[in-house]
């Protein structure tokens, strides 16, 4: 008759001749390694992926807002959009004149498009600032298409930003066409304010960076890059250190182009 202990001892010499029967603490610290080595080495391509698929989206969103521009000038005699409001190039205000040509159907009255029930169209999806701060609109209107070249090269920082400027500041718009552009596929007509696909310092900054005392240009206004559409309909990413030509107030600023409308924004 076989005793207990033979029992036993017949089991573990089982268990030794048959080994893939279960793991033993280190085989499961050697997977669970191996797993951590592979999720360090998957996730940032993940994240990288997933931006340029944001990235796509937004040059696709300025593209078609570069056709509606384009048009509105089909209709009105290859003048670009100019209702007379001098902070039309803000996201909030450009939209409205290019509205219809966006397919979206709304009563053109800011009070009544809220950041909430803004068209995908209009935010870029690396944008985390848009719907809170401007309106539910990450980009803008070059001023340069609806300002004088001798009025872009007077204006300053504090007369483009409707809070702070003084009354009447740039009030005079005056309507540009289309044959006054002299360099079509390097003049910028719309496009990103904020630097959302490489944010400098943990965060977006526009096109005057940080603004300082007096409202001076902050150093990081050359750090990171935006998307663009162009005045001949391209888009593009531009890089705002290497590709981006110096404005009148040394920013990558479209809004006040050397020339105005008839000069270059790309080195």
């Amino acid at each position: 008759m076989t005793t207990n202990r033979s029992r036993r001892s017949m089991a573990l010499s089982s268990s030794a001749s048959h080994p893939g029967a279960g793991f033993t603490l280190i085989e499961l610290l050697v997977v669970v390694a191996i797993i951590a080595l592979l999720a360090a080495i998957l996730f940032p391509v993940f994240a990288k992926a997933r931006e340029q698929a944001r990235k796509a989206a937004c040059l696709s969103n300025l593209k078609q807002i570069g056709i509606a521009i384009g048009m509105y000038t089909s209709d009105y005699d290859s003048s670009y959009p100019n209702n007379g409001d001098p902070y039309l190039w803000t996201g909030q205000r450009f939209r409205w004149p290019i509205m219809p040509y966006l397919g979206i159907g709304q009563k053109q009255d800011p009070a009544a498009f809220t950041s909430t029930a803004s068209p995908a169209i209009l935010i870029c999806p690396s944008d985390i600032v848009a719907e809170k701060q401007f309106n539910g609109t990450s980009y803008c209107y070059s001023l340069a298409f609806y300002h004088t070249p001798a009025q872009v090269a007077a204006l300053t920082i504090k007369n483009l930003i409707p809070s702070i400027a003084a009354p009447g500041a740039g009030a005079q718009c005056v309507t540009q066409t289309e044959s006054m552009v002299t360099t079509p596929a390097q003049k910028m007509i719309a496009g990103e304010f904020s630097t959302n696909h490489t944010p400098a310092h943990g965060g977006a900054i526009g096109f005057w960076g940080t603004l300082g005392p007096g409202l001076a240009p902050g150093a990081d206004r050359w750090t990171g890059a935006r998307t663009y559409v162009f005045a001949d309909g391209h888009a593009a990413f531009i890089q705002a250190g290497r590709q981006t030509a110096t404005a009148i107030d040394d920013c990558p600023d479209m809004n006040r182009t050397p020339g105005g409308i008839t000069g270059s924004d790309l080195r």
